[in-house]
């Protein structure tokens, strides 16, 4: 995973959340008033994030999942409040930074254990659940791929993401989203198909132990994404699991 393609995407990324957009970024995702534009956004992230973790067990006591990208944390914390043991790492320190005091005044401290770096960091140790929520968005699908490959060496249970479909609503949205007011626009994502992405995972041979299973596309206004679930149909071979770490 050391192709210049995704470290330079992580870079841009860093920068992008960490000081152009984060206080935007908090505020799409509080409760303060915003543009119409990013209220359709609002609304689709947390109909996605409902969707996601309704993928997940309602019984999470003794499980140990990434929020991989976790942003401000809101997913982090629903995790939690099931009883995980919930590692949530981000590129933006601020972000972070910002995730840990919401997650405080909601659960008390040192509920979530927080990092800043890179989520497919295998000093993480190994988990039970993985959720990508709009953090592979920005990445081609052969990096998606490969991340999702080194998320699964490393996985017992499930690894849930979201990509950026290829359709041309999707397209039309982008070029108009040229004409909106910068504090408006998104990063750059990068739109896969379904379809394809399903024949690179079939080919990656780390991911051999996992099959595909639900699906689940949400469409809010300017918010386009599409959930997909892996499961691990079988465990993983002698040798490749390591020690849980903390």
């Amino acid at each position: 995973m050391a192709e210049a393609s995704y470290v330079e995407r992580r870079s841009q990324l860093t920068t992008y959340f960490d000081r152009t957009a984060v206080e935007a970024w908090a505020r799409l995702t509080s409760d303060a008033p915003v543009s119409k534009i990013r209220a359709t956004v609002r609304a689709g992230r947390d109909a996605m994030r409902a969707n996601l973790l309704s993928w997940l067990p309602d019984d999470l006591t003794g499980k140990r999942v990434l929020d991989a990208g976790c942003g401000t944390g809101a997913l982090s914390v629903e995790a939690a409040r099931r009883g995980a043991e919930v590692v949530a790492i981000d590129v933006s320190p601020t972000l972070v930074g910002l995730a840990r005091e919401r997650s405080i005044e909601i659960l008390g401290p040192d509920r979530i254990d927080f990092r800043v770096g890179d989520m497919l960091d295998p000093w993480l140790g190994r988990f039970d659940h993985v959720v990508a929520m709009d953090s592979l968005i920005h990445y081609s699908a052969a990096d998606i791929t490969r991340a999702l490959a080194e998320l699964g060496l490393r996985t017992d249970g499930s690894l849930v993401f979201t990509v950026a479909p290829r359709t041309a609503l999707l397209t039309l949205m982008h070029a108009a989203g040229r004409f909106f007011p910068r504090g408006d626009r998104a990063p750059a994502i990068v739109p896969v198909t379904e379809g394809g992405l399903r024949r690179r995972i079939g080919r990656e041979a780390a991911l051999a132990g996992f099959a595909v299973g639900r699906t689940q596309r949400v469409n809010s206004g300017f918010y386009l994404s599409n959930a997909i679930e892996l499961t691990r149909a079988s465990p993983p071979p002698c040798g490749e699991k390591p020690e849980r770490t903390r």
